[in-house]
């Protein structure tokens, strides 16, 4: 027979207290990982080991239901599944915490309620792993208070989902619990607990907290690797957005426009790099494991064995897929790779490209040019600007002739509001555009009537901005600009994400924002290619939509254990070997950086000047630059770069006569005294005279000046890695003195304007005259 009343009751609200236990801020659930069970495919070995899975909506479901003909069963659900997450998981790892303290929050609440329900099982049930397998259950903690206190958030997975990795073997013994043994899997490694985040969208006050920052070091990568390990894998394309059905004749066409395309200057085939990744190699964190190749889809093409034209669509997305993966992003074959992929999609458009050969000067990208070129049509009047395509962008989102739609499909990918993309960069297809999604629409234009797209704002990479030789930059580092750009789907290569800083040292974007293996960026700051200077965001919300800034949905994170910076790097035209090429370069900002900073929205211009330091340049972006003194590689490159960089990489330097600016110069100690060697014998051979004043006419050379007031910079001794001393203070007696001597002063201050106010004011000769004549008529 079912539960009585009594029972039934006694458990739901048992059930309730567990659902709504919170952490000590009361900002997270604690129970919320233990709702749904793993998925199966993404964790087949959990139930392996698991005899008995176990999840509270299960329980949830079975009570409504009226399933339980015996309290104790119910206690025996909750209680697995707490010993399930507790067995597959690490000892110490903060799944395995969560779950102990929720097995006693259990223990401790059906206790209270003894007078209803029978006391619990002190030992785990028969159908437990722990007892199946043979292992002892770990010590548990006391029972806790009414209210659980856990010190950390969970890793953000489902209760039972942390997969196992290595070392920290179990018994070797194991019990079958039908015709087949249970395998025993090694537990992943121990993990410290992570810290509790609650991160909503840009502008909170989580995203302006201060952090410190450490280097990234072994355990900083381990860290990463072991949430990344534990993330959830792509589940792959979707159904939507893949070509209309055609004929079988169509599908070789295409491989063999793919196959025979050259390039028109090299007469190459990019294809060769297609055909060189591996057939048998599959694509990591993906479900797309079988052999693939170009030459196996010619021949599934030929043989007629596509049984559906997305079938081939599909084939051709993960092919695609592979060559990104298998290629260094920004290497030329990696830029074959897109090349091919946007010609493939230009050919599956409603208006291809007329061919063969097929010919494109832009890649075969839509727009006429990328991000370090292209420039809005309005922008051309300015003077450093008057090099580049006008046109291309705009400082603001069209809402002219256009349908806004909630979200688009092209070749399985689904886009939204603020989802991120790599679109074709029509200047270099190894690079391919970062952009956010803020607008979704159908066109409604005459010649363009019914055709989706996609409104972005561009992120530029380092080597499209114009920055000075010593700034230093973080993996994966772009800078948001002002330039929105209307796009065809036909120019979307993938989805990515990119975080800015203070979610991305914290942890990984959940899905669907994110999955293991796409590309992830990070950004920073604005990047002003108007006046070339970057300004630190300091509020996050004027980076995104305008529908999305309070959504809490918005790029949640998987966090760290602990705060883990992105490793830096130098400018990436100072790169050993091959230099990166890009429309951008060496040169100085054309604004003053406090001027920069006065704005943090693109529709305001701050005033120009011709002055720059490198002061400048490290006051908004503290912690990614690094000072150019002693730095021997740019000390020696600072001299030649701009000549080197103004015929390689155009890099469109001010007018004189238009912008009065400083020449860029390297203003090291080293470089201001004629190298190491001439600075070596000198500082022995010349002693600094008593008159500094004089010094500074005998040897001016061997000190550095203020740029702004042209004061000389005098250094008593070497930089030394110790806290600065503070200055002196006044003491208590003295400060109290003078908060006497100021109210005493005050006191005298108020009786001189009472007494004045007390004093009458003198008669008139009218007043007197009167009185007088008064006083005698009254006689």
């Amino acid at each position: 027979m079912p539960l009585s009343a009594a029972h039934k009751g006694a458990v739901e609200e048992t059930v309730n207290f567990l659902l709504n236990a919170t952490g000590p801020r009361g900002k997270r659930k604690i129970c919320d990982m233990f709702r749904e069970l793993p998925d199966k495919e993404a964790w087949a070995e959990y139930y392996d080991i698991i005899p008995q899975p176990r999840s509270m909506s299960l329980i949830q479901e079975k009570l409504r239901k009226n399933s339980y003909r015996n309290v104790m069963d119910v206690y025996e659900d909750l209680n697995l599944v707490f010993l399930n997450a507790m067995y597959y998981n690490e000892e110490g790892s903060q799944i395995w915490k969560d779950a102990n303290t929720l097995k006693n929050l259990l223990d401790n609440e059906w206790r209270h309620r003894s007078s209803v329900l029978p006391l619990p099982r002190e030992s785990p049930p028969p159908s437990s792993a722990q007892k199946v397998h043979q292992s002892v259950l770990p010590a548990t903690a006391p029972p806790p208070a009414a209210t659980p206190a856990p010190t950390a958030a969970p890793l953000a997975v489902p209760a039972t989902a942390q997969p196992p990795a290595t070392t920290n073997k179990r018994s070797t013994s194991s019990v079958p619990t039908a015709s087949k043994p249970v395998p025993i899997l090694p537990k992943s490694p121990p993990r410290p607990p992570s810290p509790e985040v609650e991160i909503d969208v840009g502008g909170a006050s989580s995203d302006h907290e201060p952090v410190e920052e450490v280097a990234r070091d072994e355990q900083s990568e381990e860290i990463v690797k072991q949430l990344e390990k534990s993330l959830p894998r792509w589940p792959g394309f979707s159904d939507q957005g893949w070509m209309p059905e055609t004929n079988d004749d169509t599908y070789l066409d295409l491989v063999l426009a793919i196959k025979n395309h050259k390039d028109v200057v090299t007469t190459n085939r990019p294809s060769a790099s297609l055909e060189a990744v591996p057939e048998d190699w599959p694509v990591p964190n993906t479900p797309y494991n079988n052999p693939l190749s170009l030459k196996s889809i010619e021949s599934r093409c030929r043989s007629k064995l596509y049984p559906s034209t997305k079938a081939f669509d599909v084939d051709m997305s993960i092919l695609f897929m592979k060559g990104r993966r298998w290629y260094e992003p920004g290497s030329e074959k990696y830029g074959h790779i897109i090349l091919l992929q946007r010609l493939y999609q230009a050919l599956t458009s409603s208006s291809p490209p007329p061919g063969p050969p097929y010919v494109s000067t832009t890649h075969f990208a839509s727009l006429r040019a990328g991000p370090g070129t292209a420039r809005p049509l309005h922008a051309a009047s300015n003077a450093n600007d008057s090099e580049g395509v006008p046109g291309v962008t705009t400082f603001r989102v069209s809402v002219k002739e256009r349908k806004f739609v909630d979200e688009v499909h092209y070749k399985g990918w689904s886009f939204r509001l603020a989802d991120w993309a790599h679109m074709a960069n029509p200047d270099d297809p190894s690079r391919p555009v970062i952009a956010q999604v803020f607008k979704c629409w159908v066109s409604e234009e005459r010649e363009k009537k019914g055709q989706p797209g996609l409104t972005v704002c561009w992120y530029n990479r380092p080597e499209q901005t114009i920055h000075p030789a010593h700034r230093q930059f973080w993996e994966g580092e772009v800078f948001k600009t002002s330039h929105f750009a209307d796009h065809p789907l036909e120019d979307i290569i993938e989805k990515i994400a990119c975080q800015f800083t203070a979610r991305h040292v914290r942890g990984r974007p959940r899905p669907p924002f994110w999955y293991p293996g796409w590309p992830l960026y990070v950004c920073d700051s604005r990047y002003n290619d108007r006046d070339r200077c970057f300004v630190k965001i300091k509020n996050w919300n004027s980076c995104i939509p305008d529908e999305v800034r309070k959504n809490p949905d918005f790029m949640p994170i998987y966090p760290f254990e602990r705060t883990v910076f992105p490793r830096r790097f130098g400018s990436p035209f100072l790169l050993k070997g091959k230099p990166v090429k890009g429309p951008g370069g060496f040169g100085e900002p054309l604004v003053k950086q406090q001027d920069a900073d006065k704005t943090d929205t693109p529709g305001k211009r701050p005033r120009r000047t011709g002055t720059h330091s490198i002061v400048d340049q490290t006051g908004p972006n503290k912690g990614l630059y690094v000072g150019t003194p002693g730095a021997q590689t740019l000390a020696a490159a600072g001299s030649s770069s701009h000549s080197h960089f103004s015929s390689t990489q155009q890099v469109q330097q001010p007018q004189p006569q238009a912008v009065p600016t400083r020449p860029a110069e390297d203003r090291s100690i080293v470089t201001a005294a004629g190298g190491w060697t001439n600075l070596a014998n000198n500082a022995v051979a010349e002693k600094i005279p008593p008159d500094t004043g004089a010094s500074l006419v005998v040897i001016p050379k061997h000190f550095d000046r203020d740029p702004e007031t042209n004061e000389l910079l005098w250094f008593s001794g070497p930089p030394m890695n110790v806290a600065r001393a503070p200055g002196p203070q006044y003491s208590l007696t003295y400060l109290h003195f003078l908060a006497k001597k100021r109210k005493a002063a005050q006191e005298s201050d108020a009786d001189d304007e009472a007494s004045k106010r007390r004093k009458p004011a003198p008669r008139t000769a009218t007043e007197i005259v009167n009185s007088v004549l008064s006083e005698e008529s009254m006689a």
